[in-house]
């Protein structure tokens, strides 16, 4: 059992879609409560897509008594809308953002007023000084546009100089990357928290379709003992439980800051990680 000092914990929710897919948002999150969770995070689609979900999510979070962080993605947007956003915002108590760059939305080749996410953290100090905590992301294993891992470093060094308090990582399920990018961070002067990504495995198909996306490695042992699996979903659940516990305890040890669980709106999966960690 890992004993819980000082950490940081925390998991993702994206807006539902429809009446069910909120309803089972209000279940999630009443499971949820029985967790000291420092805050609950909303995702924001390319271009704001989801801003209006985003916003309404926010607010359900809120209602079940948790500490909210937004995301907010600059792609593709504009100074005057991140700034309304902001403001809407701090007039809803939000006190937490959670700052990305984002993805261009497909058929749009103008990507606004911002190209990075440090231009993104910049802007939100200048408009709203200290009144949020910002969290940035990181990518252990290099973000998939990176020409190098020591370009990609230097990105996150520009997000972390503009005003970031903390970060989130990429998922991952390799510990050694997450203590490599921890140690490389230190050496170029970053000490805010690094918190890794959990990304619990209970479809191996979804899995690998979000990994080829956005560049997170699944090992290869891994890999083929979900493969061979095949469609036998309780062997693919339980052997990823078993995976992804191993991993949440290893981090923990090596001395993870915390660590940020991507629920896909599910609570199943976090809550028996959570129990049987101790936290």
């Amino acid at each position: 059992m890992t004993e819980n000092i000082s950490r940081i914990y925390s998991c993702e929710f994206f807006p539902p879609k429809t009446a069910a897919g909120k309803e089972n948002l209000d279940a999630a999150l009443t499971d949820f409560k029985q967790f000291d969770f420092s805050y609950i995070s909303c995702t924001y689609g390319a271009g704001g897509t989801t801003q209006e979900g985003t916003y309404d999510t926010i607010q359900q979070i809120m209602q079940h008594g948790f500490a909210a962080a937004p995301h907010i993605t600059c792609i593709g947007s504009t100074r005057e809308k991140i700034a309304s956003l902001l403001q809407q915002y701090k007039e809803a108590g939000v006190s937490r953002i959670v700052a990305l760059r984002g993805d261009l939305p497909e058929g749009m080749d103008d990507p606004g007023e911002f190209c990075y996410a440090n231009e993104l953290v910049e802007f939100i100090r200048h408009e709203t000084g200290d009144h949020f905590h910002i969290e940035v992301a990181a990518y252990p294993e290099m973000h998939p546009q990176s020409t190098s891992m020591q370009d990609d470093l230097l990105h996150f060094a520009r997000k972390i100089e503009a005003g970031a308090n903390a970060a989130i990582t990429q998922y991952f399920y390799n510990v050694d990357a997450w203590v490599r990018f921890v140690e490389d961070s230190e050496r170029l002067g970053i000490t805010i928290p690094i918190i890794p990504g959990i990304m619990p495995i209970t479809n191996y198909k979804q899995l690998a379709r979000f990994s080829a996306g956005c560049g997170a490695e699944i090992p290869r042992w891994i890999r083929t003992r979900l493969e061979g699996y095949g469609e036998d979903l309780d062997s693919i659940r339980a052997f990823g439980f078993e995976v992804t516990l191993q991993l949440c305890e290893q981090l923990l040890e090596a001395g993870a800051p915390g660590l940020h669980f991507y629920s896909m709106n599910r609570a199943e999966p976090t809550v028996s990680l959570l129990k049987e960690l101790g936290l």
